[in-house]
């Protein structure tokens, strides 16, 4: 069970640092160099490498888990020939490493590859390749990361390093020219967002087994504990704050350890969102009762030893630490689901707002209940209940489980969760919901239903209206009440919505010679297939028949996805912040323009833009006014008009 911690704790720290470029922590800097000396040829590549952090060996051993060792592989190798084995400057440190058990070879401080060839043709010859390498430190590891380098040669010129073999410049491409304009402010604010969703999670979790008997419990022994109903208030009040201090330090740690970046990352990543997704199941199946998630039973024991030892204030922190430990079970996939969201938002202050407002919300009848004692009378007992309310906490991980592998579907086109499939789902999901409420589905650790409550009722009926509302979403309804969830229309196979009547273009200098030959400005849509706004705004604004009518009689649409995984047909390298980045994939190709040309990296972002590439308007970011919207086109529109 250590080894499996141990590498979950790795695989998510890797998992976190893709996605990052010029803000990535890059412990190895790498450089190289070709000498060259008659029928010889030299290829050096030295590595720098960070203290506390370790290169590994070209050869490890196969471990079920373990790291990837270094390796050279040669893209383009002409007029030269390999000549021996590659070798070092020095020896790898052999050390066993606890974390994936095994001994393992790597480097430290400094290491220099070394390669020989052959010249076999003195007039022209090149070399290119990549270096690959995986970095780690006592407390995690990067993921596998890359070093381009390639060497051309001509008679007897000396080798110039470059690290691309096949570069881009944008300067060479009017339509590329840079038009830096930050992104509008809009009107609303995803930290309230994320606010408003963490004080709903914390209220959820106080109607759990875990936490709901332990309001009545920890009151009384605050109230039976002090004569002075004055020092009984003020106790836990501070076991309240404790609470919310104990959780907000776990937002802020991970805000800090993740940084900003990493967490815009996040919403357009299919690689996160398959492990989100992965997680949340595991998360609904806990609620369901196959299992519960545990944090070690030695956790909890040690903070409840040390609160009975302690005094004063320290013993009613770990008191509220033994609190935040033990029900763990419960909270625990409330808190995983807040957060995922919190870091999909993209904001770097979003999991310390969200884990606030989950502490405030669990913290906040312990205060209550002390202030006023004569309510605790009133408190429904604990029973069956409890039980029911995990597993509606279940469905819902479930129902929620789906959008991130929607996003990840979208980003690889592997087309198996099309939007019908998605609907059909949720359709079931929520129908089977109501007939749990009204008692004819249960499971193993539910209690039989002798009536049904009123509360129950009506959240059946919101369940089974809820299912009947996606129905027609499986024959291509808009569903704008859920459009940022669902995926969108044009996967849809079967359809009998007519959408607007304007058509896009998905690739940027396709679209940019139609509107030039046809004489139209162009509106530039940067979106992505993980950006929840970017469906909000397509459902509340684009598919409204004042702006999809103004687009298709005015306008060229070229829409962009940033998190594209599809691979370009010939990748290309550019230069950014005075580093060289190799652009691979579709969604690169689009983020780099969007950063490139309009100093940008959020979506959805929208810019009006003329033949020539140039601005005729300012940014607009996601703001749901329909006049606001048709305001900024018909201005741009005017500006295109009058030039």
């Amino acid at each position: 069970m250590k080894r499996v911690w141990s590498m979950m704790l790795i695989i998510l720290s890797a998992c976190l640092s893709i996605g990052t470029s010029a803000q990535m922590v890059n412990p190895v800097t790498w450089s190289a160099n070709l000498d060259v000396d008659g029928t010889e040829a030299t290829l050096t590549l030295s590595a720098t490498i960070d203290p506390s952090w370790h290169l590994y060996a070209t050869e490890l051993p196969e471990l079920e888990f373990g790291p990837s060792p270094t390796s050279i592989s040669y893209s383009n190798v002409s007029g030269l020939e390999s000549k021996g084995e590659l070798s070092f400057s020095e020896n790898p440190v052999e050390t066993y490493e606890e974390m994936f058990e095994g001994t393992l070879s790597y480097w430290e401080n400094s290491v220099t590859l070394t390669q020989t060839f052959t010249v076999t043709d003195t007039e022209h010859y090149s070399l290119s390749g990549t270096v690959n390498y995986m970095a780690c430190n006592d407390q995690n590891c990067l993921p596998p990361s890359s070093f381009d380098f390639s060497f051309g040669e001509e008679a007897a010129t000396p080798a110039v390093v470059s690290t691309a073999a096949t570069s881009f410049d944008p300067s060479s491409h009017p339509w590329w020219t840079p038009v830096i304009s930050g992104p509008e402010e809009t009107s609303g604010s995803s930290l309230w967002s994320i606010f408003i969703w963490g004080f709903l999670g914390g209220l959820l979790a106080l109607f759990t087994p875990c936490v709901w008997p332990m309001i009545p419990l920890t009151v009384s022994f605050f109230l039976k504990k002090n004569s002075s109903r004055g020092k009984s208030i003020r106790e836990a009040i501070i076991y309240g704050v404790s609470i919310v201090v104990i959780y907000l330090v776990l937002g802020l740690l991970i805000t800090v350890i993740f940084g900003a970046s990493k967490l815009n990352d996040l919403s357009t990543n299919a690689v996160f969102n398959l492990i989100f997704f992965a997680l949340l199941v595991v998360f609904a199946i806990s609620f369901f009762g196959a299992f519960d998630i545990k944090l070690p039973s030695r956790w909890s024991t040690s903070v409840d030893s040390k609160a009975e030892t302690a005094s004063g204030l320290l013993s009613i922190f770990f008191m509220a630490f033994t609190l935040a430990l033990v029900s763990f079970s419960c909270t625990g996939p409330i808190i995983g689901t807040l957060l995922v969201e919190a870091a999909t938002m993209g904001n770097i202050t979003g999991p310390a707002v969200g884990m606030g407002a989950f502490a405030l919300a669990l913290a906040l009848p312990f205060a209550l209940f002390a202030i006023f004692p004569s309510w605790l009378k009133e408190m429904p007992r604990s029973g069956g209940w409890l039980n029911s309310v995990k597993v509606v906490l279940g469905f819902l991980e479930l129902a929620l489980s789906l959008k991130f592998l929607s996003v990840a579907d979208l980003a690889y086109g592997w087309h198996i969760l099309d939007r019908e499939i998605f609907v059909a789902l949720w359709v079931i999901m929520f129908a089977l919901l109501g007939m749990y409420l009204l008692g004819k589905l249960r499971f193993s650790h539910d209690t039989p239903l002798e009536s049904i409550g009123v509360g129950r009722f009506f959240l059946a009926l919101i369940s089974f209206s809820f299912s009947i509302y996606l129905l027609p979403g499986m024959w291509g309804a808009p569903l704008k009440g859920v459009s940022a969830f669902v995926p969108p229309l044009y996967t849809q196979d079967f359809n009998l919505y007519e959408q607007g009547t304007y058509s896009k273009f998905e690739d940027y200098d396709a679209g940019m010679r139609y509107a030039a030959e046809n004489n139209r400005p162009v509106l530039m849509d940067f979106s992505g297939y993980g950006c929840v706004n970017c469906r909000k705004m397509e459902g509340a604004v684009f598919d409204t028949d004042e702006v999809s009518s103004l687009l298709g009689d005015n306008f060229v649409v070229i829409e962009l996805m940033v998190d594209d995984k599809r691979p370009l047909e010939m990748p290309f390298t550019v230069e950014e912040n005075g580093k060289t980045l190799t652009i691979s994939t579709i969604g690169e190709k689009w983020s780099y323009l969007q950063r490139h040309k309009f100093g940008a990296n959020s979506q959805p972002y929208y810019m009006v833009i003329d033949n020539n590439g140039n601005s005729l308007s300012g940014s607009y970011s996601y703001d749901e006014d329909v006049d606001k919207f048709t305001t900024f086109l018909t201005d741009a529109l005017d500006k295109y008009k009058n030039q």
